[in-house]
């Protein structure tokens, strides 16, 4: 396959680049190095299979170069964070929802074959439901759900109006190898583990009992790929959890990240943890019902949080240390 990834030198973007090179296809990655590094994809640039745009997925022109010849679209460029489209909701909707729409129009007039993108568990918002189910959702908490709730939308208008396949898959707080754990807006397990690597506390947001469905990028690799292959013409057109469809909480978390990381260094079991403010926007509890994927997709997730944390440790080790 001809398949272009947006993003694809970010954390998630950048693993899938790397699989699908493995599995024999043409990839084309589109980055402008917003929040994605040149380091991720440094090893692939030598590949005969591999190609680097630079460019911003703002500019319509730059997305229409981007899909020409390619089949396939996975579309993970995005201005991620809750707390980041609070600070800046402006920037987060030109990227999110302008950017999105220019990639839907480019996609569109190219005659792409299926367009996947990554949508967000954000999109379930003030809804308590548990497990979250696709159909169920409340109002958004956050601009940065707002515009991923927005992407879904246009995704559904496009295939009805002008007959372009899509697929969402709705994130859960994604972990694992390459993910950035520098800047004010880092996910919480690498920055947790590059400060316990540095002996320093953590610092949980509230009291550490919100819970999430934390979800090894081998298992989001595994989606796309599902959502890429699928003949099921019952699968198009869908948007998916893509989770492992199991919660731990924060102090879980920390004391896991504690444990793993004390096989390399057994100082860091005695790192006492702090507690500060909760934070604007947080969902409470966030747990995925993975039903839909396995019935209509057949996925069946790897990595459990214990699995992926062991992964995701010894390579933060190995390479961030």
């Amino acid at each position: 396959m001809k398949i272009l990834v947006t993003g694809g030198a970010g954390f998630i973007g950048s693993n899938l680049c790397e699989s699908l090179l493995a599995d024999g296809h043409q990839v084309r990655c589109l980055d402008n190095f917003a929040t994605g590094h040149f380091h991720n994809i440094q090893n692939l640039m030598s590949h005969p299979d591999f190609e680097l745009q630079v460019g911003d997925i703002r500019d319509l022109a730059t997305c229409q170069k981007a899909v020409n010849g390619m089949e396939y679209v996975l579309h993970e460029a995005a201005l991620g964070s809750v707390p980041r489209s609070i600070n800046d909701p402006i920037t987060t909707n030109q990227v999110n929802i302008d950017g999105f729409l220019n990639m839907l129009v480019a996609a569109r007039d190219a005659g792409i074959k299926r367009f996947i993108y990554a949508a967000s568990s954000s999109t379930y918002g003030d809804s308590e439901n548990l497990p979250k189910v696709e159909d169920v959702i409340g109002k958004p908490l956050s601009p940065y759900a707002i515009t991923k709730y927005v992407n879904e939308l246009y995704a559904d208008v496009f295939h009805k109006t002008y007959g372009l396949d899509t697929i969402g898959l709705r994130y859960f707080n994604v972990f694992g190898r390459r993910q950035d754990p520098n800047g004010a807006y880092a996910a919480v397990i690498p920055k947790f583990v590059i400060q316990l690597m540095r002996h320093e506390s953590p610092v949980i947001n509230g009291d550490g009992t919100y819970s999430r469905d934390f979800t090894y990028i081998d298992n989001v690799i595994l989606m796309n790929k599902l959502a890429l292959t699928t003949d099921n013409p019952k699968a198009l057109n869908q948007v998916y959890n893509t989770a492992y469809g199991d919660r731990t909480n924060l102090n879980q978390l920390t004391e896991l990240l504690k444990t793993y990381l004390s096989e390399f260094d057994p100082k860091i079991a005695k790192i006492p943890v702090k507690h500060g403010p909760v934070r604007a926007g947080d969902i409470p509890h966030s747990l995925a019902s993975i039903d839909k994927a396995k019935k209509l997709l057949g996925y069946n997730p790897q990595y459990d949080i214990k699995a992926g944390l062991k992964e995701a440790v010894k390579w933060y080790w190995e390479n961030l240390r």
